[in-house]
């Protein structure tokens, strides 16, 4: 009689794998969804993230048909061909996608002098109340000012249509009502895109006699690309990386790597 054990060893494995990739799936579907249900926050980022894990569980649930498929395609040409194609395409974009991250987690360590001007990014306020991200940039903001008292401060960010204050207004009056001293900070109410951020404060630093070098505080994830928005301008540019909350990292993390493909694009 044949042996069949390594036909089972075969499905065994198949089981352990199908259980892996649907558990992470399962856990990463979670952390995509999370910042829907708990604060309504839906954008590429998360889009994209429960696109993902919706595939891999699509996987899981039919991975021996999908093999099987895979394989006989692999017999001819056209469909060789085809798979090959779509492997190099996944391989590429996982390459880009590391890339960025190195990108990334290289601008967020690159050390502020303490002498240059430093900006804090907006985000959205709902009134004078800013929002979890952008109350990070202003605890690392509160922070550094008051460890370094002689650096000046410009505030960055407009109006959206559903703010009822600039950005910038929410941003001074978190931080004069932490007894940061007003004649250190400075409003720029006008930007709309982190290139205007950085553009529009270089020029109020100017016209202020400030440091032209600026010092960006903004999330950890985004330091790379104020960096390069910054440097596509003229504009000497380090960064003081604000912290995120873990539930929040994912859907930012994949969003910004949108970001950084589109001001490469630019």
């Amino acid at each position: 009689m044949k042996d069949l054990s390594f036909l089972k060893k075969r499905t065994s494995k198949q089981q352990i794998w199908r259980i892996v990739i649907a558990s992470a799936a399962i856990l990463l579907g979670l952390c995509f969804v999370t910042p829907l249900f708990l604060k309504g926050i839906l954008n590429i980022g998360n889009m994209t993230g429960m696109v993902l894990c919706f595939a891999a569980l699509l996987y899981a649930a039919f991975m021996k048909q999908i093999n099987d498929r895979i394989l006989l395609e692999m017999q001819n040409r056209p469909g060789r061909l085809l798979i090959n194609s779509l492997a190099a395409v996944c391989a590429i974009i996982a390459f880009v996608a590391i890339l960025i991250t190195v990108l990334m987690v290289s601008a967020a360590l690159r050390v502020p002098s303490g002498e240059e001007t430093l900006v804090v990014l907006g985000c959205k306020a709902y009134g004078d109340r800013p929002s979890i991200m952008l109350e990070s940039r202003l605890d690392a903001a509160y922070a550094y000012l008051k460890e370094n008292p002689g650096v000046k401060c410009i505030l960055s960010g407009g109006q959206g249509e559903d703010e009822t204050m600039t950005e910038a207004e929410c941003m001074y009056r978190w931080l004069a009502a932490k007894g940061i001293s007003e004649n250190r900070l400075y409003k720029e109410e006008f930007s709309t895109s982190t290139r205007e951020n950085v553009l529009f404060s270089k020029s109020v630093a100017k016209e202020n006699g400030l440091n032209e070098e600026l010092t960006v505080v903004t999330n950890e994830y985004h330091c790379y690309r104020s960096y390069l928005a910054a440097k596509k301008q003229g504009i000497k540019c380090r960064c003081i990386p604000a912290g995120t909350p873990l539930w929040l990292l994912p859907t930012y993390y994949l969003r910004e790597l949108y970001g950084v493909l589109y001001e490469w694009w630019l």
